[in-house]
């Protein structure tokens, strides 16, 4: 019989003894992260929909390492890095998740499924009662996209690497899953978890920074409504997202699916198909949300952290979104003035376009410091243009940036 040891047996605790203790701290460091996820995700620090499958993935992937038949480190969940026909028709056969992330992750598709929900969420009659304002507070609070582009290319990434992440300071996952793997598809798993864990902060982070920056009376401006705002009926919101679909996708091809995705939820909520939007909103949205999470977990073993590169992404993650929160502050403050007063800078905030988390985040502070302060429509507005700007950059930035 052949002699068998405790590493050969138990090949998760002999591979963490194999792999040399650089790698094996890694592989530590990342169990313990996902278990924090897991914990920060129940207490509701961050969202539990992605961050608890996450958390789950990356303990599973970085325990659940063996030695494959070819002598190499590797697990039964999936391999990002096969292209051979042949070799990936195999392999979906044996490794479980395989088949999900191949057809659904690693072509955008589940990226536009969750557009698709978000788009079920937008109600645009907050847009089309004050578009420009809206639109303008979307343009600000896309500092920290337009700026983190020279600062990574400063830092020594490519213009393509630079682009994919600073599109984490639009706030929008599937934007930065969609951008990434289109410019940057060797470093799109990193700026993907990036994004999704800084996302996370938001909610906690982002009421600090208004703080910091907005004194509380003009936190507590209550404004004064000249006249009722018009409501709009549904025939009107469904034509204005069927001709700017139509635009958008006619000026960026290359983006097309995300504002195909995104304006068919919209279309969904609007033209009365109940049982489509039950099921777009609901079962796809938070399906494919918690899929997304756990493909990322998984994707996240210990040769994540050793690429020499994941340190610039995650400051650029945070640099990213600081620069997007300051931006749409200023350009409440902008709007403050130009409204002499009538207007409450905090609004600015919601325009980052983090739906519909950074609108409930304006009216949960102001409600704070002003019962009586109502910003959640104009909030609302700037939130969802937020969304359709950050799929504008997208579809610049993937049209673009391959022809400089």
């Amino acid at each position: 019989m052949e002699n068998i040891d405790f590493a050969t047996l138990f090949q998760g605790v002999g591979t963490m003894i194999e792999s040399g203790w650089l790698l094996s701290c890694a592989r530590i460091f990342l169990v313990l992260l996902g278990l924090m996820l897991i914990y920060l995700g129940w207490k509701g620090v961050l969202e539990p929909m992605v961050m608890i499958p996450m958390g789950l993935g990356m303990v599973a992937i970085n325990c659940g390492t063996l030695i494959m038949p070819d002598g190499t480190l590797g697990n039964l969940f999936l391999d990002p890095m096969l292209s051979d026909t042949d070799e990936l028709m195999n392999t979906m056969q044996i490794d479980f998740l395989q088949p999900v992330y191949t057809l659904t992750f690693s072509n955008g598709l589940i990226a536009c499924f969750v557009f698709m929900g978000i788009g079920t969420l937008l109600d645009v009659g907050f847009l089309l009662q004050k578009p420009f304002a809206s639109i303008f507070l979307a343009l600000c609070a896309e500092l920290g996209t337009f700026l983190t582009l020279p600062i990574a290319s400063a830092l020594g990434l490519t213009l393509k690497e630079s682009a994919s992440v600073a599109m984490v300071g639009g706030a929008d996952g599937p934007m930065v899953l969609f951008t990434s793997l289109a410019l940057a598809k060797h470093l799109f798993v990193p700026i993907t978890v990036v994004a999704y864990l800084y996302l996370g902060l938001t909610y906690g982070g982002y009421p600090y920074l208004v703080k910091l920056l907005v004194p509380k009376r003009f936190r507590a401006i209550k404004m004064v409504a000249k006249k009722a705002p018009k409501n709009y009926d549904a025939k009107v919101k469904l034509a204005f997202s069927a001709v700017l679909c139509a635009v958008l996708c006619f000026l960026f091809p290359v983006a097309s699916p995300l504002f195909f995705s995104l304006f068919l939820g919209v279309a969904v909520r609007e033209s009365g198909m109940k049982h489509i939007y039950d099921f777009v909103s609901g079962p796809l949205l938070y399906g494919s949300t918690f899929m997304l999470g756990l493909l990322l977990g998984v994707l996240c073993d210990a040769h994540l952290l050793l690429d020499p590169k994941i340190l610039k992404l995650l400051l650029l993650g945070v640099v990213a979104l600081l620069f997007s929160g300051i931006g749409g502050i200023l350009g409440g403050y902008i709007m403050y003035f130009i409204k002499r007063g009538n207007y409450n800078p905090v609004i600015g905030i919601a325009a980052v376009s983090c739906v519909p988390t950074t609108a409930k985040v304006a009216q949960k502070i102001v409600s704070k410091d002003n019962p009586e302060s109502f910003i959640l429509g104009d909030a609302l507005g700037a939130n969802i243009s937020g969304v359709i700007t950050s799929a504008i950059i997208t579809g610049i930035y993937i049209t673009i940036i391959p022809y400089l």
